[in-house]
């Protein structure tokens, strides 16, 4: 009556790397991920290398957990990945309160959000066209 193993969520030719409780808006974040969302890893990397953001190093580090999770795990080729997903998620929410005038108090909000990126392996020729 043992459960049985669960199956794999992803296809065969993809692999995923998630970073959770990185300390920055979910709004920011995602313009990193659209900014390498259906590109080759190799772009990707380039373009997260010479952003001027300062997350892009906790996402270039995601994305180069992906692609080395692709490797080892799932033995794909690394040049003919894509990042055919990248997401991002709310994380938990820091209060914070600050005095104000007359006596009053403002809240201060300090968000976290997670990011997950996929890479899927395409066909040399598929990416050729």
């Amino acid at each position: 009556m043992s459960q049985s193993a669960n199956p794999r969520r992803l296809a065969d030719n993809e692999a995923k790397a998630t970073i959770r409780m990185l300390r920055v808006s979910p709004q920011k974040l995602n313009l990193l991920a659209q900014l390498i969302r259906g590109k080759k890893v190799s772009r990707a990397l380039a373009d997260l290398e010479f952003s001027n953001k300062r997350i892009s190093v906790e996402v270039k580090k995601a994305l180069e957990s992906a692609i080395a999770n692709a490797e080892n795990n799932h033995e794909l080729d690394i040049d003919d990945l894509i990042v055919a997903q990248a997401w991002v998620g709310k994380d938990m929410v820091m209060k914070r309160f600050s005095p104000r005038a007359r006596g009053r108090a403002g809240r201060i909000e300090k968000p976290f959000s997670n990011i997950t990126i996929v890479v899927r392996e395409v066909a040399p020729e598929a990416k050729a066209a």
